[in-house]
């Protein structure tokens, strides 16, 4: 295997799922947290010290520092596991060019501040060329890698055997990892399942069945998969894990926060309470909005009346009962 360091970029709860995924095949793993409390932690009692909490490390594999700029300095590859929502104010702390470097996001989210994916917004904004940037995607949920259960990863990547180099890595007797140039789509999938996840947490909230549940998730990948289409044609199978497998555990799981935050909406939560009560970020919540405005200024908006719904509750202040009740007569 080749010889390249790896820096994870984020302390939550996928970014501690990483690092222990990683810890299982290199002897070293950089990894940058902003909390000096939770590097402290971990060198003290081998543990982060708010998530994951039952996943163990031996601080000799890893390289831990709250300064962005010494892991970048240090890696070959970066996987950045920031939540969308404050990506940009992390990066403005970089000091030293990304262009030399492979990037790969496992964020599931738009950067709000320039509505670009991810993996755009390194290449516009850092000059990263789009061969060096890939996706990391599920179906897979930190939760279950903690406690080691078989689950699957999508590794998507133009240059396939950068992609191939970290599913080696990535491939463990509890992760399968599978190989995609598909970047886009697979990085929009990752966005818009968060978003039919809160609409399925709200649905449950409203006392809809596992019957109705179905139905929705069923027009959902449809959905995605007109949505997607409309950006971009790359010939790709709807049906695959990256996109129906991501979507189905994000929706169905009890470990999916953006269902958690869907349900607390249902049940009658303000946006404001719902966020603040939730100790990790509901990247649907942000996804909502910059799909809605990405979609609305195309010049053929795609036909995504459950994005549409879930935006006007979250950010027009709709009634959830009454716009979900008017939403169950346009699926089908």
């Amino acid at each position: 295997m080749e010889n390249k360091n790896i820096a994870v970029i984020g302390g939550g709860s996928w970014a501690t799922a990483i690092v222990k995924i990683l810890t299982e095949s290199l002897p070293q793993v950089h990894w940058y947290m902003r909390s000096k409390e939770a590097i402290e932690h971990i060198k003290k009692d081998h543990h982060n010290l708010h998530y994951l909490s039952s996943v163990k490390f031996d601080p000799k594999q890893l390289i831990l520092t709250d300064n962005i700029n010494t892991a970048v300095e240090q890696a070959d590859y970066l996987i950045f596991v920031i939540p969308s929502a404050f990506l940009y104010s992390e990066l403005e702390k970089l000091k030293r060019p990304l262009k030399d470097k492979v990037i790969y996001s496992a964020i599931k989210g738009i950067v709000p501040e320039t509505g670009l994916l991810v993996g755009e917004h390194f290449h516009h904004e850092y000059e990263v060329p789009y061969e060096n940037i890939g996706v990391i995607s599920g179906p897979c949920h930190a939760e279950e890698v903690a406690l080691g259960r078989l689950s699957y990863l999508t590794i998507a990547c133009p240059d396939e055997k950068k992609a191939q180099f970290l599913a080696d890595i990535f491939d463990n007797d509890y992760i399968r990892c599978i190989v995609s140039k598909d970047v886009i789509g697979t990085e929009y999938a990752a966005m818009l399942k968060n978003i039919y996840a809160i609409a399925a947490g709200m649905y449950h909230a409203l006392g809809y069945g596992d019957n109705f549940q179905s139905v929705l998730m069923s027009n959902a990948i449809r959905e995605t998969e007109r949505f997607i289409k409309n950006i971009d044609k790359t010939d790709r199978d709807i049906n695959d894990s990256a996109y129906l497998g991501d979507l189905l555990v994000t929706g169905y799981s009890s470990f999916s926060r953006n269902r958690m935050f869907g349900t607390m909406i249902g049940k009658g939560y303000t946006v404001k309470n719902a966020k603040l009560e939730m100790s990790m970020v509901a990247e649907g919540y942000y996804a909502a909005k910059c799909a809605y405005v990405l979609n609305s200024k195309l010049s053929k908006p795609a036909d995504i009346p459950i994005i549409e719904a879930v935006y006007k509750i979250l950010y027009e202040n709709k009634n959830p009962s009454k716009i979900m009740f008017d939403l169950t007569r346009k699926l089908y």
